[in-house]
């Protein structure tokens, strides 16, 4: 298969960190840097007022000479005690693991397909699970990708979820995609997956609820539809939120274009929560979060 992650300088990487906000960070984490031979090329920073925390996202390459990276990550290290940072830092060119699961529904599972295999979405996709079977699926967005059918009722549920947890161990997986897969999570499973599971769903919740959303909202007259991409929490579709659009209709639109139209909105609002998460853009703080743009 040919190479689909982006043309990245293999000396560049990323350093995310967040702690409590006090004067002097930025300079201790550029003097690090500078001691440790590298070079800042971009930097990104928030200091939130409300809950006192500061947030940073820096991508910097390694001059001639540098220092390597596990030397790199102990000056870094030196900060933790001092200023009580939690950081991660990674070469860009390491590409993360992503499962994506799926139901019927699979204008998203086809459209992060297409983006990953054009080089738009740098991962690395490690099985796509559904609780349907692969005849619903068009061959061309499986191939040469692992398939796994795992069905579930009401009784099997927990044991669905025992299989697709084993399959995130042995395939290292990183981060879990539901594209459009229409189960619920269960809390335990939520638990173990805080902060590396993305769903998306339209933004009618909590008004419309249930089956057919979309012909519930055209009954009331909705004037704007849109989707919602959000971190996984055992509150139900109430994680902290990635990304969101809204797209405004009319009392021309039928039930069936609310359709087309929020599919629309589904894939792009999916796609750039996922792209922001696998280029280490997003920062959990409590029940939001930060999301540095490029």
């Amino acid at each position: 298969m040919p190479n689909r992650s982006k043309a990245v300088s293999n000396q560049s990487m990323i350093l995310v960190l967040s702690c409590p906000d006090r004067p002097g960070i930025v300079s201790a984490v550029s003097s690090c840097l500078f001691d440790a031979g590298c070079n800042i090329i971009d930097a990104q920073q928030y200091d939130d007022l409300e809950t006192a925390r500061f947030f940073m996202r820096v991508v910097f390459t390694l001059n001639e000479g540098a220092k390597p990276e596990a030397e790199i990550k102990l000056l870094l290290g030196k900060l933790v005690s001092e200023f009580n940072i939690t950081f991660t830092i990674r070469r860009s060119t390491a590409l993360k693991r992503v499962m994506l699961l799926v139901s019927r529904f699979d204008h998203c599972l086809s459209d992060l397909l297409y983006r990953w295999r054009i080089g738009e979405l740098p991962m690395e996709v490690t099985a796509i699970v559904s609780n349907h079977d692969r005849e619903h699926l068009a061959s061309t967005y499986l191939e040469g990708l692992p398939f796994h059918y795992l069905p579930v009722t009401k009784q099997t549920k927990m044991e669905q979820e025992t299989q697709i947890w084993q399959l995130v161990q042995e395939t290292k997986t990183d981060l879990v995609v539901l594209a459009r897969y229409m189960q619920i999570l269960s809390d335990g499973f939520s638990a173990k997956l805080t902060g590396r599971c993305i769903n998306i769903h339209h933004s009618f919740l909590p008004g419309f609820k249930g089956a057919k959303p979309y012909h519930q909202a055209h009954e009331r007259g909705v004037k704007l539809i849109g989707a919602t991409a959000h971190y996984v929490t055992s509150d139900l579709d109430e994680g902290p939120i990635i990304e969101q659009d809204v797209e405004r209709i009319s009392h021309r639109d039928t039930p069936d274009d609310l359709v087309r139209k929020g599919r629309d909105i589904e894939r792009q609002v999916l796609a750039r929560a996922v792209r922001h998460h696998l280029e280490d853009r997003v920062l959990l703080n409590g029940r939001k979060t930060i999301v540095f743009t490029d």
